[in-house]
């Protein structure tokens, strides 16, 4: 019998506790249970939801290291999403937990929202709305915070992702002038944010084709980041512009950087910036057997199988260089054989074979080979 009383007693306490935490009262009491219920329950969850959608995204995108990477990966499917589709469950779910927090725990009273926790909710409806490829949704969120929480440490994050969202809508030069407005308030950003806008910066002089200042900030990113995935990825950038502005020596530089990474940073990087560094090699002034070492070293670790492909071309191409016709074939047809699931590397092992058989005269068998790479590139180029 008194088991029961106490029973009813607490659960009495509880209700008069719940009833008194109305989001129309500005107590210290109705605060802090919504912004606690928001943060550790709704908002966790969403972030968690979030954080497993851009890990999948990041794990199974597939960069092309043949042209200059992306600073972020992020898929742009043909088709344009409809109003409330999402095109990833964890993003979706990340966007629902978000509307639950601001709709169950905002304390908007006199025009003041109360509870400390709903930027944060409308910054995970951003990103998630963004990550979710809509873009004009993730806009709304992001002027939301920088219109209505003017005392937000979410702030500098919010300019940055409204930023990031122009450059998605092709508002290049308005994103480029608003980064550089907010690098200007330096004392207000920690590091990370003023690593994170630099990136950014970069790449809009990479869409807008300014390849000097886009090095300035990818420079920039690369020494500020905590992240060693992100700095392993931003010297391989770096590395990139500058093969692109005919500076070999100063790519390969920054491809070393890549490379001193070693495990603290994906070996897809470390791996393609050993490429790069060969593709430039100096066939008439370079050491030769050294090179020839270093493909043999690298085809022969085991830890590189998952790019034995790439690997066994740029071996092939060595062989070509120095003259060995056969040992060139042998090993375009090994990376081919290795069906990898870089398509255009496979196109370029068939265009290879095509022109050391239109060469030798075979015309038959070339054409054969170039039939075979039409298969492996776009429709619609020009190559």
């Amino acid at each position: 019998m008194q088991t029961q009383v106490q029973k009813l007693l607490t659960i009495l306490v509880l209700l008069t506790v719940l009833m008194g935490c109305s989001r129309k009262k500005d107590k210290f009491l109705s605060r802090n249970f919504h912004a606690i219920t928001a943060e550790y329950n709704t908002l966790f969850n969403g972030r968690q939801a979030f954080e497993q959608g851009r890990d999948a995204l990041i794990e199974g995108y597939q960069d092309n290291f043949w042209a200059i990477l992306p600073i972020e990966r992020l898929d742009s499917p043909d088709f344009v999403p409809l109003p409330g589709e999402a095109i990833a469950p964890s993003f979706k779910r990340a966007e629902e937990k978000a509307v639950k927090a601001i709709q169950k725990h905002s304390m908007a009273i006199d025009g003041t929202e109360r509870n400390p926790q709903i930027d944060e909710a409308f910054m995970l409806l951003g990103k998630a709305r963004y990550y979710d490829l809509r873009f004009v949704r993730a806009l709304e969120a992001f002027n939301y915070i920088l219109s209505y929480y003017p005392a937000s440490n979410n702030i500098a994050q919010a300019k940055i992702w409204k930023a990031k969202t122009q450059i998605r809508l092709d508002n290049t030069k308005l994103a480029i002038a608003s980064l550089h407005k907010l690098l200007e308030e330096e004392d207000a950003l920690d590091r990370q944010d003023f690593a994170d806008a630099s990136a950014m910066l970069a790449q809009g002089y990479i869409y807008e084709n300014r390849l000097d200042s886009a090095l300035v900030y990818i420079e920039k990113a690369a020494f500020l980041t905590r992240k060693n995935e992100e700095k392993g990825r931003y010297y391989f950038i770096k590395g990139q512009l500058y093969d692109n502005i005919g500076q070999d020596q100063l790519a390969n530089a920054n491809y070393d950087k890549v490379i001193d990474l070693n495990r603290r940073s994906p070996r897809r990087y470390m791996i393609n910036a050993y490429i790069n560094k060969i593709r430039n090699f100096n066939y008439e002034k370079g050491d030769q057997e050294r090179l020839f070492e270093l493909l043999t070293d690298l085809e022969e670790n085991r830890e590189n199988r998952p790019y034995k492909d790439i690997i066994q071309y740029q071996f092939a191409e060595f062989y070509r260089n120095v003259g060995r016709e056969d040992s060139a074939v042998s090993y375009y047809n090994k990376s081919i054989a290795s069906q990898g699931e870089d398509k255009y590397l496979t196109s370029r092992n068939y265009l290879s074979l095509g022109d050391l058989n239109f060469n030798n005269s075979e015309y038959l068998i070339a054409g054969a080979y170039y039939d075979s790479t039409l298969a492996f590139i776009p429709e619609k180029t020009r190559e």
